[in-house]
């Protein structure tokens, strides 16, 4: 992500965006907890001192030592496992599911923050251990010492034993498929709580007199930051129109946003512009629902192949990709005035949706009645959905998957299986 460091402006959700993104990063925590091992040393050099000599003597400097060599000798051989089952845990994940949950699984909290512990507590332990043999922390001054070393191996302990446990689940198809699922009602609940990301939703027609600011690379979306854009486009007086929504693929040179208004200083307002609209290589999570409608589908489609075999996985993927439709709410039906009054944004399209989580199953499920069966299903409930837009975008697309499987399925029996009850709703 280029040029972060340049949108620290005093705004909240700027600010806020930026945080969440770094907070997944495992270096992060990694660095965090290594800071934290300085300052618990820190303190405890400055508690040590206004402890009572009686009672500080009363733990000597060795007991403190045997604890401090324990978390430096295990600490590296733990660390070393962690990475070697969490690498084999993404290797795995990747190659059964889908490639795209490997970035998911990367960001797992608990993975991240255990991983971060050890290396935090094996900082810990070398720092006091060098503190002692330079003798800052002496024999009769090491009360203090002694018992925040206990909290930290304790810690270590409680961070092993949920490991452990996280372990029996981590990367299986269940835990998986939940994370997707869990990842995605989070940024759908976020971006339907801000409608077109806080701007004003807009058609797609581009005025006349608006200009284009082009790609000067070729990559996906992954990130906007309309708090940010809003603060640009007001201090120039113009209005934003982004044509390339999240997730959008832009090739070099395609117009990213168009400007409708003249700026003083167009080049560095570009550049501006482009570093609030984030472009790379692959598409991610965040703002981007969609994304991962995409890869509960591919996962179930994955589960379909010959060699996996398994449809049962798939309804599954069918099941868990009807809850998700189910949050969705029409962006342009919102009374509220934009919080963006300058920013124009596309608002996600519902057939768009149900592509996304269906077609893929539709077609490589095709000719499988159980499979088929469910999705008609999904769909004949979400056709029951508050949303007109929504209705409508089931029973079109319902009906295409329907004739397609017909096609498919060469049984008659399971053709007229098909066609009760549910899909027979929908074909009507």
């Amino acid at each position: 992500m280029t040029k972060d460091f340049d949108l620290l402006r005093s705004l909240p959700r700027t600010l806020l965006q930026l945080a969440r993104y770094y907070w997944r990063k495992l270096y992060v925590r990694v660095a965090l907890m290594g800071l934290l091992a300085f300052v618990a040393l820190g303190f405890t050099q400055m508690i040590e001192v206004m402890v009572p000599d009686k009672m500080a003597q009363s733990v000597p400097g060795a007991s403190a030592d045997r604890l401090l060599n324990i978390i430096a000798n295990a600490m590296l051989a733990v660390t070393t496992f962690s990475l070697t089952v969490m690498v084999s845990v993404y290797r795995s994940s990747s190659s059964q599911w889908t490639p795209r949950v490997h970035q998911l699984i990367m960001q797992d909290s608990v993975t991240q923050n255990t991983l971060a512990a050890f290396i935090g507590a094996y900082v810990f332990a070398l720092l006091a251990i060098i503190l002692r043999e330079t003798g800052i922390y002496v024999d009769d001054r090491a009360l203090v010492l002694f018992w925040v070393t206990v909290l930290v191996l304790a810690y270590v302990v409680w961070s092993i034993i949920r490991w452990v446990l996280h372990l029996q689940t981590l990367g299986s198809l269940i835990h998986t498929t939940r994370q997707v699922e869990d990842i995605t009602c989070t940024q759908f609940r976020e971006r339907l709580e801000t409608p077109c990301l806080g701007a004003k939703a807009w058609d797609g027609t581009v005025p006349d007199s608006a200009t284009p600011i082009r790609a000067k690379q070729s990559g996906y979306v992954q990130h906007i930051y309309p708090e940010a854009l809003q603060e640009q486009a007001e201090k120039a007086g113009v209005t934003l129109y982004l044509s390339s929504g999240i997730g959008s693929f832009v090739f070099l040179h395609e117009p990213v946003v168009w400007v409708d208004g003249e700026v003083e200083d167009r080049d560095a307002f570009e550049e501006e512009v482009r570093s609030l609209t984030v472009l790379g290589d692959v598409r991610t999570y965040d703002q981007d629902p969609r994304f991962g409608l995409l890869v509960m589908s591919e996962i179930g489609s994955k589960a379909l192949s010959p060699g996996v075999n398994d449809p049962g996985t798939a309804i599954d993927v069918l099941n868990r990709s009807a809850r998700i439709l189910s949050l969705y709410k029409d962006e342009t039906a919102s009374d509220a005035d934009p919080q963006y009054d300058r920013l124009r944004v596309r608002p996600i399209d519902p057939f768009d949706l149900i592509m996304d989580a269906y077609s893929g199953i539709a077609r490589d499920g095709a000719g499988e009645v159980e499979v088929q069966q469910r999705l008609q299903r999904c769909l004949a409930g979400l056709m029951e959905h508050p949303d007109e837009g929504l209705q409508k975008a089931a029973g079109e697309l319902g009906r295409e998957f329907l004739d397609r499987a017909l096609e498919a399925i060469t049984w008659a029996p399971d053709r007229d299986r098909l066609l009760s009850k549910t899909a027979q709703r929908l074909r009507d």
